[in-house]
This record gives structure tokens, sequence and C-alpha cells, in this order.
């Protein structure tokens, strides 16, 4: 069965105080706005901006505490264009701070759409995880493909940790091809803490850099990664399950986002703006696809961003379907590690 992007795009924030307040204990989306519309230091209180309303580079503020492991800090860093300069430190404890891992694979073929989560292979869709899909399969991908037991209808899932780490790897065991391929964040102590360095203010590029494995972090609290491999992923007739947050867990990393579906999207833009949902390793920040309107601006670079007078540069992610966050960096970045 195939879904909407957009039906399961999750827009409504529900939170009510900011990720500013004194305690910083968030552990629920919120309203914190990320534009300035008071009275600024020439007395303008129009809302009009000016170079002291744009924004330059990451809040820390707005990232949820649930989602760290420490405090966030400054220290020096070395850029990727070989700058030298001052980084935000974010050290995350791997699990969103605002939702629940999962759903991912069914377990049988009666299942329905609450027993899984999604898939997407960068086609144009997003596909729905319930029992009917694994049995819907072959048409779109094969008559080689078997992800379930005619007889009893049972999905063949991973769901070991032997199992999982045999499966979620580029060279895939044999035995685990024709799976759903899920691993559990307990296996991983609940989440493997990664530190993300961010410039405190961002360094342009003369030309677009190309992303990495991993291109950000979300104000929740998670790695916010580059497109998923599917097509290694569909060469061993293998579903690596997403749960509707459109992240998942491998052993490398934990877990980690291939798509923007809202879930970190706790910051709310007060002027019908999309909402921001994280930063890039290059300090700038990440927005969701749609404005408050549901429409997508149409002036993006190739980088999947552009400039407004409130935020300075900034992104948009893509859709779901797209398997992508962004394009490209277009400031040097700093680097993302996972803790021993």
């Amino acid at each position: 069965m195939k879904t909407s992007f957009y039906a399961l795009l999750v827009l409504t924030l529900l939170g009510t105080s900011a990720c500013s307040d004194s305690d910083n204990s968030n552990n629920t989306s919120t309203a914190a706005s990320d534009t300035s519309t008071g009275s600024d230091s020439d007395g303008d209180s129009d809302g009009d901006s000016d170079a002291d309303s744009v924004v330059t580079g990451p809040n820390p503020d707005y990232f949820l505490a649930a989602g760290l492991a420490e405090t966030i800090t400054t220290t020096t860093c070395t850029l990727t264009d070989g700058t030298t300069t001052e980084c935000y430190k974010v050290v995350i404890n791997g699990a969103p701070a605002n939702t629940e891992i999962g759903p991912f694979c069914p377990s049988n073929i009666t299942d329905d759409a609450t027993k899984g989560g999604i898939w997407f292979d960068g086609s144009g869709d997003v596909y729905q995880l319930e029992g009917q899909f694994f049995v819907d399969v072959k048409a779109l991908y094969g008559d080689d493909w078997e992800l379930y037991d005619e007889d009893t209808g049972d999905i063949f899932v991973t769901d070991t940790q032997v199992a999982c780490e045999a499966a979620a790897r580029p060279n895939v065991a044999a035995e685990y091809q024709n799976h759903c391929v899920q691993c559990s964040i307990s296996y991983y102590d609940g989440g493997m803490q990664q530190t993300i360095l961010i410039p405190v203010t961002p360094v342009p590029l003369s030309n677009p850099e190309s992303i990495g494995a991993d291109l950000g972090v979300s104000l929740n609290g998670v790695v916010i990664a580059g497109p998923a491999p599917v097509s290694q992923i569909l060469a061993a007739n293998t579903i690596a399950a997403f749960d509707d947050c459109g992240g998942h867990v491998n052993p490398a990393e934990g877990y980690h986002y291939h798509a923007s579906l809202g879930c970190s999207e706790v910051v709310t833009s007060i002027d019908e703006h999309a909402n921001l949902m994280g930063y890039a390793l290059d300090g700038y920040g990440i927005y969701g696809m749609l404005n408050a309107n549901g429409e997508e601006d149409y002036d993006l670079d190739e980088c999947r961003g552009h400039e407004d007078d409130t935020r300075g540069y900034h992104y948009h992610a893509a859709s779901a379907a797209e398997n992508m966050f962004i394009g490209c960096y277009q400031g040097a970045q700093g680097s993302i590690e996972v803790n021993e």
C-alpha cells in the first residue's frame, strides 16, 4: 500500500514553553520562535529586519535538553576548509527527546499500518509498511522477492541483534536476504552518544560541497543522515524499514534520520515560515519543507537553501519520497563522531 508523504507529515506542534526556559528541561515540542519581532537596538518595533536581527548561526537554546548528554558548550575547532573558529559542542544521547522509536517491520501479512513504519526508495513514493505491502512487493521489485512464509503469513524479520548486524551492512549475509531489516536501540544501550561540532558563525564557501554520510543534528537530539543507500539495500532483496519519523537504527551509529517527517520541528516560526528542525554541520539551519500554509518555497538553490531577511541563509528539507534532506553544503563543516 502506498501512502502520500504529505499524509505522514507531522506539522502540529504541541508545546507552549520556549526552549530557552531557565531549566531547559523540555521533553516535548516547543513553541519558541526563531524570528525577531520585538524592538531592536535602534528602537525599531515594526518587525522589519536589519543586520542585528538576522540569524547568523545556531541557537543552542533551541535543542531539547532531554536529547542532550551534556550542556552545549563552545570549543575551538577546525572546519573542513581549514578555518579555525569557535564551534558549539553538541553531545547527544542518541535517542529522540520527544518521540518513541519504531515500530519498523510488521510480523505478519495480516498486520495493519500501526504495526510497521515506512519505506522509501527515492523513486518518488513513500510506502506504509503494513502486512499487505509484503504481499505486493513482487509487483514493485520483481518475482525473486520472498519476504514472508506463504504457509503462515509470517514476515521474515531480523528480530535479534545477530540478525540485525548481519543484515544492516552493505554485504548482507545470505541468510538474511529477503528480510525486513530492523534493529532495536536496546542493542546499543538505548542510544549511541555522539559529539557534533557546529560553527558558532557559519563560514560560507565559494563553491558548494557534497554532503557526507551524516550532515547535521536535529533539535530533538538525533543525527540527520544523508540519503539511505537504497540501491545496496534493494540489491539484497531487503527492506531497511524506517519508523514514522523517518529514522532507523544501525550498528554503526544507532538511531538516525533519513527523512524529514516533522518529528524534530520543535521550534515554530511565528511568521508562517517553515519550522526549524535542526542544523547542518556548516551551522546553517535546516527547516521543514512546507510553510504554515502547506506550501514549498520554489527559489531554493542546488543545496535546497535560500536567504531571507530574518534567518539569513538556511536550508529546507526535501520530502521523504526524495530520500534526502539537503543537496549540498554552502558552508565549511564541523564534524560528527561516535563517542567510545
